[in-house]
């Protein structure tokens, strides 16, 4: 709806400069957490947005590495060429870039090496599914396997379960996301649950 209403860029202006400056917040109670933000293909497009992006970081003090901007498969498809040089603009600032739900849109993993990202989120319904369907077992090594080649993170969405969480572990993955370790949480009690350590 946002973008259809021609919103996406003050909404895209706010929450990543509500996200920096949580990151700030939490950086003065001694936590070093990074922050994601979804970034839209109408934002890939926007000439001014890394421009705008950087005067948010400047105005914060935030680190730029303590912001990752997460973009689809199908966001980065769109227009790839230009695309691919606005990601290149936020990489040379700093900031992580990360491929989401990976697995899911049109460019498989042939354009991943001509992406400036650090990191691939893999998608939940691979990994929903990946104690009972070896296919989607196949796909999460696979993923994993290329990923870790080309020197990327990756990170599995969607882990509800503690098999899930092993078996995650077993392929080596990096990072993962979901139910199992903790459901969206407020700043502060994100803060508590931090300080009493992760499962």
């Amino acid at each position: 709806m946002a973008e259809q209403c021609g919103l996406m860029k003050p909404l895209t202006y706010w929450v990543v400069g509500e996200a920096l400056r949580q990151t700030q917040a939490w950086r003065r109670e001694g936590l070093n957490l990074a922050m994601s933000a979804n970034m839209s293909a109408r934002n890939l497009l926007d000439p001014s947005m890394a421009e705008l992006v950087s005067g948010l970081l400047a105005s914060s003090g935030s680190p730029p590495d303590r912001l990752c901007l997460e973009i689809t498969e199908s966001a980065i498809m769109g227009d790839l060429t230009r695309t691919l040089a606005h990601l290149a603009r936020f990489n040379a600032m700093g900031i992580k870039l990360s491929v989401d739900d990976f697995g899911t849109g049109y460019s498989s993993l042939a354009y991943l090496k001509q992406l400036p990202v650090q990191e691939v989120k893999i998608d939940k319904t691979f990994v929903l599914g990946l104690m009972r369907d070896r296919n989607d077992a196949a796909i999460v090594r696979a993923a994993l396997d290329v990923a870790h080649t080309l020197g990327l993170t990756v990170t599995a969405e969607g882990v509800e379960d503690q098999q899930t969480w092993h078996g995650l572990i077993a392929f080596g993955c990096d990072t993962a996301q979901g139910y199992f370790m903790s459901p969206p949480l407020p700043p502060d009690d994100l803060a508590v649950w931090v300080r009493k350590g992760a499962p």
